[in-house]
């Protein structure tokens, strides 16, 4: 490994633990009154959050040691899997708001949406690799990873999860793009598949609600919209620099679930404009950091897994803060590293431990091998 790689994962570490470390004290901030209301204990969901973290770690090391050249070999069975716990969610999935995303295992509720996204990128990562200059064919190359890109958003579409399907596509798309498919190809599909979403988002009631409150309420308080201008407010209050951690007025249940995904609100209320520039730039940061490594590595494979999985966190920060800002309709999409959530925290912490494991092989095997010894040593 070049000294440059070991730079840009020292840079994209230090710049995932910022991240996570300003999420920590704003979940502790934006859910006190929840957690007081809920357990008479202020701290309630912020212990939740740091188990959250601590497991997020867990999938990280899991993603940064296990060889990222064997998913070559089980990526297929990986996004069969997805897709059956896809399906299960429409059998057994505990619904909230009118949705099925979430399958309770007992001992902890899962979203299996956010596990396809990331089991679809390293798919269509090894397809590009493994099509190679097919990619520019239809028949022959492009519609292989297209149907699994289709299927998956698809399932996770009538969930109903609109949001996510969307990234799933536009995602899965940019990567077939960035692979070497024909922008003719690229361009004809994605026409045709903005003109079925659209379709589908009429369809659904809440969604037909939210594109058209959106379109017809800016900077007016109607039920549907009431999080987007308490946001709005909790953002124009923190001016500049904040009124401080610790002193959001709209953290006190005014923006309903201010903890989750309109966490960046009570951000740029205590922070103020310097704090959310701050956080944005972190996000930029870290998708060009990943593409300087995308650069320096010559495996298409690993270059493709670098790409997908860095713009998958990039592309998903930008529309949770432009839903805040009220530049896109209202979803459910929550800030990487920084909101409250399990499954999503995890799937993002387990991202970059990919992204290092492609850029760091020589290191981590050595990791893998003294993991291996300590493990023998407890087995003796």
């Amino acid at each position: 490994m070049t000294y440059k790689l070991k730079r840009y994962n020292k840079i994209l570490l230090g710049l995932v633990t910022a991240l996570v470390v300003i999420g920590a004290i704003i979940v502790l901030s934006a859910s006190s009154m929840y957690s007081l209301e809920k357990s008479n204990n202020f701290t309630t969901l912020f212990n939740h959050h740091l188990r959250i973290i601590i497991f997020g770690i867990g999938t990280f090391v899991a993603g940064m040691i296990f060889p990222y050249q064997f998913y070559q070999k089980v990526t297929k069975w990986l996004l069969l899997g997805a897709v059956i716990a896809l399906l299960a969610t429409f059998a057994f999935g505990t619904t909230v708001k009118g949705a099925s995303r979430w399958l309770d295992l007992g001992f902890v509720k899962f979203q299996p949406s956010e596990a396809a996204k990331i089991i679809l990128i390293v798919h269509i990562s090894y397809m590009i690799y493994r099509l190679g200059d097919r990619i520019t064919e239809f028949k022959h190359g492009l519609l292989y990873p297209l149907i699994w890109i289709v299927v998956t958003a698809f399932l996770i579409m009538i969930q109903p999860n609109m949001s996510t399907a969307f990234i799933v596509a536009f995602v899965g798309m940019t990567m077939l793009f960035v692979g070497g498919a024909r922008v003719k190809h690229i361009a004809a599909v994605s026409i045709v598949g903005l003109l079925f979403v659209v379709a589908m988002m009429w369809a659904y009631p809440h969604s037909r609600a939210r594109i058209v409150s959106y379109f017809n309420s800016h900077g007016v308080a109607e039920k549907i919209n009431d999080q987007v201008y308490q946001a709005r407010i909790g953002l124009g209050s923190g001016g500049l620099t904040g009124v401080g951690l610790g002193e959001s007025s709209q953290a006190n249940l005014f923006v309903s679930e201010s903890y989750g995904d309109f966490i960046f609100s009570i951000l740029g209320e205590e922070l103020g404009f310097a704090g959310t520039l701050f956080v944005t730039t972190l996000y930029l940061m870290l998708f060009f950091v990943s593409l300087l490594q995308m650069k320096n590595i010559s495996d298409k494979f690993g270059q493709m897994l670098i790409f997908g999985l860095s713009f998958n966190i990039a592309l998903t920060a930008f529309i949770n803060i432009a839903v805040v800002l009220g530049i896109f309709p209202t979803t459910g999409i929550t800030l990487p590293f920084i909101s409250y959530g399990g499954t999503s925290i995890a799937m993002f912490a387990l991202s970059v431990g990919i992204i290092i494991n492609v850029t760091a092989e020589g290191r981590v095997l050595k990791l893998r091998k003294r993991l291996v010894m300590i493990s023998e040593f407890f087995g003796d």
